[in-house]
């Protein structure tokens, strides 16, 4: 039983891996690598292998569907299952504060909750009835977002910010990106959702992280484990060091100490991307025009080539207002009675 945790924690870090490698592969600046190593695989895997791999990946990241929602609360169930069947147990015997062992489950039912939201919540989807409420909520910059100007897919007048979602197939108000883990699209009227959700997943592995090792460091003082000295192949004795002492921990509480392991990465992961997302809230951009307005850096770099006439514009934030402006933008979003109708 033991074995087939671990085997189901480190697929799920794998999966996330590879999702993390997928999404940065997006990247102007990783492309090329994404690329080069498309190449080297087509040498080594067979062609049908390919073709199911890309109809894999296709069915994955560019169509709508529930399997990263699953995977997502299974590994949530999973890190939350033995937190409770172990840690919490033993840190009870411990006497440890029932405040700070209620914690991780106080920010779960908050995450949960916003998770939900997330997925359902309108994002801001633009139809024949709305579009003209939307084309005068942002101003037009001319650059990143001209005016008059129709998206070819819906036929619809593009307001400023917006996007089309090849994923949902629909255009979406102030466009953030889409996110797998929640099966929707991020925009106007879901966002400060997400940023409540990536908030609280990002406590709740950090606080499972923070109980789970002053629960191993607790163990190691009380029992003077850092006291003891072992006889290694050699016959030789030694006082018990680090390494030898995390390699005892896992012998003895092997779910516990991966466990530990695999919420500590989820920490620092999670940790940069909210980081990132607090950055983009507190300067009114989204992920969208953070990643077109980079790449239009990139082409002012006198390394990059282009033809002399080719000049490019760069977009200035003209939706930036002061942070107290900007985060009211995000909780208290422009026409929020339109937002209520669910997607259809």
């Amino acid at each position: 039983m033991d074995f087939l945790i671990l085997f189901l924690f480190y697929l799920a870090s794998v999966v996330m891996g590879l999702v993390l490698i997928c999404v940065c592969s997006k990247t102007h600046s990783l492309k090329g690598l994404a690329r080069g190593g498309a190449q080297i695989f087509s040498c080594i895997i067979p062609e049908c292998l390919q073709r199911a791999m890309h109809r894999s990946l296709h069915y994955l990241f560019h169509t709508r569907n529930h399997t990263f929602i699953v995977l997502h609360l299974v590994l949530q169930g999973m890190v939350y299952t033995e937190y409770t069947w172990e840690v919490f147990g033993y840190c009870q015997e411990l006497e440890f504060s029932l405040y700070y062992l209620l914690l991780p489950y106080l920010l779960l039912v908050v995450n949960l909750f916003s998770f939900t939201l997330t997925c359902v919540t309108n994002p801001g989807i633009i139809t024949k009835a709305n579009e003209s409420l939307f084309l005068h909520v942002y101003e037009f910059d001319e650059v990143m977002f001209p005016k008059n100007v129709r998206c070819p897919t819906c036929a619809l007048r593009k307001p400023a910010r917006s996007k089309h979602c090849s994923v949902c197939n629909w255009c979406v108000h102030r466009f953030d990106h889409h996110c797998v883990w929640v099966n929707n699209c991020i925009g106007a009227w879901n966002i400060r959702y997400f940023l409540i959700y990536l908030l609280t997943l990002t406590a709740s592995a950090a606080t499972v992280a923070i109980v789970s090792t002053t629960f191993l460091i607790h163990l190691v003082v009380m029992s003077d484990l850092y006291q003891e000295t072992y006889v290694d192949d050699l016959g030789h004795l030694h006082v018990m060091d680090t390494v030898f002492l995390i390699q005892y921990l896992f012998l003895t509480f092997p779910r516990i100490v991966f466990m530990l392991g695999f919420v500590v990465v989820l920490s620092f992961l999670l940790g940069g991307y909210l980081c990132f997302a607090l950055y983009l809230a507190a300067t009114n951009q989204t992920t969208n025009e953070w990643y077109r307005g980079d790449w239009a850096w990139c082409q002012r770099c006198p390394l990059v080539a282009r033809p002399p006439s080719a000049e490019p514009q760069v977009p200035r934030n003209i939706h930036s207002h002061g942070l107290r402006s900007n985060l009211q933008e995000i909780f208290l979003p422009a026409f929020p009675c339109h937002g209520r109708k669910k997607q259809e």
